[in-house]
C-alpha cells in the first residue's frame, strides 16, 4: 500500500512460495487500486489460471461495486469485442487475462496497476509492453521462483523484492522421490492416493504420445479414473475436464506442463512426473507446488528415462529439487537457478547467461563501477558508456520463403548449435558471414540445404541494412521489399533503373516468385543496386 501510495511508480517483486497467498495479496492491491478510480490488468501464462482467478475475484468482491471479466480463449470473439469496448470505456474495472491482454487492440481507459502473475512464464518484451500502457503504472510482479534477471536486479537494488516467508497452517513439507521410471512405484503410489480419497496429477509432457500414456497407466491401474487434458484441446472440452477434475469425478489427471501455473485443488496430493530430467528447475518447482495445498502430507515423484542417461543439467535440477524440500524453498531454488544459469541482461531482454564467463564477482564489481559512474556523471555520456556496447544496429525483417536451421542430424551437439546460433546472429558484414560459412564447411562437412538457406538470409539482411531497406517478405506470389515510412510532406523516394519486373511504390518495391530459384539472384542484385543508389547520392 505504501508503494502504491508514493509518487514513484511501484516496481515490486513478490516471491512468496505456492500456495503462500500470493494471490490474496494481489487481490487486495488491485481492490485498493480500483477504490482509487483506477484500472487493474492481471497477467496469467495460462486459460486454466485466468479461469481460477477470474472466478476467485468475482467471489471475493461480489459485496463492492467492482466489475471482474476475463480475456483468454476460454471467450467467445462476441465477449472478447464486448470487453475491449467496456475496457476503452472504463466500465470494466479488473481485467484477467492470458497473452491476449498485450495484443494491441486492448486499450485501457485508466490503467493504474498491472499484476503479473506466475513472472518467470513471461518474456521481457511481454512485461515491458505492460509497463509502456502508461508511464505512472504501478507493476505488483508475483513469482515463487523468480528468473535469474528478477533476482539479480532485486538482490542489486534496480527493482524491489519481498519475500513471504509464513507458510499457512497446517501445511507439511512434500515428499520428494527422484530416480528412473519405475512402474509398480507408480501403481503403488496412484492406489495409496485413491484409498485415501485424493486425487493423481501425471504430468507426461508431449501431446503426440499422451493417449498412450494413459493407456499404458490404465492397464497398470484398473482401478482409477483417468482423464486427459493439454493445451490443444477445445476450449469447452478443457474447462469441462478441470471441472470434473475440481468436483472429484476424476481421479488421475493425465496432462501436459498446463498445470504447472497456481491451479490450487486442496484434494489432490500426488504429483508424478514423466521425464522430469527435460524440465526447468522454475517449472519443476511450479508443479511440485500443485499438491502438499491442504492439511495432508503430500508426494511427488519425478521420474528419469529408464535407459537414457540426464543432461549434466538435469540431473544437478532434480538433485538442486530433491535436496530443498523444506517449505519456502523457491526463493533457495532459484538462487542455485542463478548459480547455474547465470543473470542475463539488465537492459536487453536476455534473461540469463554471462555470470558464467567472468564469475560472479567481477560481474558484480564491473556492474558496481558503472553504476557509481553513471551516478557520479549524471548522463550516459560516451565516456561513461564505451561506445561498442550502444552501437546501433537497425532491426531488419526478412521472412523468405525457405527453411532456415542447424539439423541435429548435420551438427547433433545442441550445446554447440546454440553457440553457433549466437555466433550467427552476431554477424554484422559480408566477409563475416563468409568467414564463418567456411568454418561450417571446413568442420561439418558440405552444408544441407537449411544450413545454406541459413546464410544466404544473413547475407540479405547485410544488403537490405546497407541497401537501407526496413524489411523484405514473401507475400503469396510477390516479394516485397520495404523502406522506413517517409514523413509526411517528404518528397517521394527515387529508386535507381532496377527493371521492368519491378513495380514500385512510395516506400515499397514487389517483383514476381518465379519457380526455382531465379528469385533469389533478383533479390540480391536489386538489394546491390539499391545500396549503390545510396551511397552514390
Amino acid at each position: 500500500k505504501h508503494d502504491m501510495e508514493f509518487a514513484r511508480p511501484m516496481d515490486r517483486v513478490s516471491c512468496g512460495d505456492v500456495g503462500y497467498g500470493k494471490t490474496e495479496i494481489a487481490l487486495r492491491a488491485a481492490f485498493k487500486a480500483v477504490m482509487d478510480g483506477k484500472q487493474v490488468a492481471m497477467l496469467v501464462p495460462t486459460t486454466i489460471l485466468a479461469q481460477q482467478h477470474f472466478r476467485t475475484f468475482r467471489q471475493r468482491l461480489t459485496p463492492f461495486p467492482v466489475e471482474v471479466e476475463m480475456l483468454s480463449r476460454f471467450r467467445t470473439p462476441s465477449e472478447q469485442r464486448k470487453i475491449l469496448s467496456q475496457l476503452m470505456q472504463g466500465t470494466v474495472d479488473i481485467v484477467i487475462g492470458t497473452h491476449r491482454l498485450v495484443q494491441p487492440d486492448v486499450i485501457f481507459k485508466e490503467l493504474g496497476l498491472v499484476i503479473i502473475d506466475e513472472e518467470q512464464r513471461f518474456g521481457v518484451t511481454h512485461k515491458e509492453h505492460l509497463k509502456k500502457l502508461r508511464t505512472e503504472v504501478d507493476v505488483l510482479t508475483m513469482t515463487a521462483t523468480p528468473i535469474p534477471r528478477t533476482l539479480y536486479m532485486a538482490l542489486t537494488g534496480v527493482r524491489d523484492l519481498s519475500t513471504i516467508n509464513t507458510p499457512p497452517e497446517e501445511r507439511l513439507p512434500i515428499v520428494t522421490h527422484t530416480g528412473p521410471y519405475d512402474a509398480k512405484l507408480v501403481r503403488q503410489a496412484i492406489l495409496r492416493e485413491i484409498e485415501r480419497g485424493g486425487q493423481i496429477f501425471f504430468v507426461h509432457n508431449r501431446v503426440q504420445t499422451i493417449k498412450g500414456m494413459k493407456n499404458q497407466i490404465s492397464r497398470l491401474v484398473p482401478e482409477a479414473r483417468i482423464s486427459i487434458a493439454h493445451g490443444q484441446m477445445g476450449e469447452k472440452e478443457l474447462a469441462q475436464r478441470m471441472r470434473e477434475f475440481t468436483n472429484g469425478e476424476i481421479d488421475v489427471l493425465m496432462s501436459t506442463s498446463i498445470i504447472e501455473s497456481g491451479l490450487d485443488i486442496p484434494n489432490a496430493n500426488t504429483l508424478i512426473v514423466d521425464r522430469a530430467d527435460t524440465f526447468g528447475l522454475a517449472q519443476l518447482y511450479q508443479l511440485r507446488g500443485r499438491v502438499g495445498r491442504g492439511a495432508q502430507r503430500a508426494f511427488a515423484y519425478f521420474f528419469k528415462h529408464r535407459k537414457r542417461a540426464a543432461t549434466e543439467e538435469g540431473r544437478m535440477r532434480l538433485e538442486t529439487l530433491a535436496e530443498n524440500t523444506q517449505l519456502g524453498a523457491g526463493y533457495s531454488i532459484a538462487m542455485r537457478d542463478l548459480e547455474i544459469r547465470g543473470a542475463g541482461d539488465f537492459l536487453g531482454t536476455r534473461q540469463h547467461g554471462y555470470i558464467a564467463a567472468i564469475g560472479l564477482n567481477l560481474y558484480t564489481k564491473l556492474l558496481t563501477q558503472a553504476v557509481e559512474l553513471i551516478k557520479e556523471s549524471g548522463t550516459l555520456s560516451s565516456d561513461v558508456v564505451p561506445t561498442s556496447m550502444v552501437t546501433y544496429h537497425p532491426m531488419i525483417n526478412v521472412d523468405l520463403p525457405i527453411l532456415t536451421s542447424i539439423p541435429p542430424d548435420y551438427i547433433p551437439d545442441k550445446d554447440m548449435r546454440l553457440r553457433l546460433y549466437r555466433r550467427l546472429a552476431d554477424l554484422h558484414t559480408l566477409n563475416e558471414i563468409e568467414a564463418l560459412k567456411e568454418e561450417f564447411f571446413d568442420r561439418f562437412g558440405p552444408l544441407p540445404e537449411p544450413v545454406t538457406n541459413l546464410f544466404f538470409q544473413l547475407r540479405i539482411k547485410v544488403l537490405a541494412e546497407n541497401a537501407g531497406v526496413s524489411s523484405i517478405s514473401a507475400e503469396k506470389n510477390l516479394m516485397a521489399i520495404r523502406f522506413p515510412h517517409l514523413l509526411e510532406g517528404a518528397p517521394k523516394r527515387k529508386y535507381p533503373n532496377l527493371g521492368k519486373d519491378l513495380r514500385t511504390g512510395k516506400n515499397a518495391l514487389w517483383f514476381s516468385i518465379t519457380s526455382g530459384e531465379d528469385w533469389k539472384d533478383r533479390l540480391v542484385e536489386i538489394l546491390e543496386k539499391l545500396a549503390n543508389h545510396k551511397i552514390t547520392q
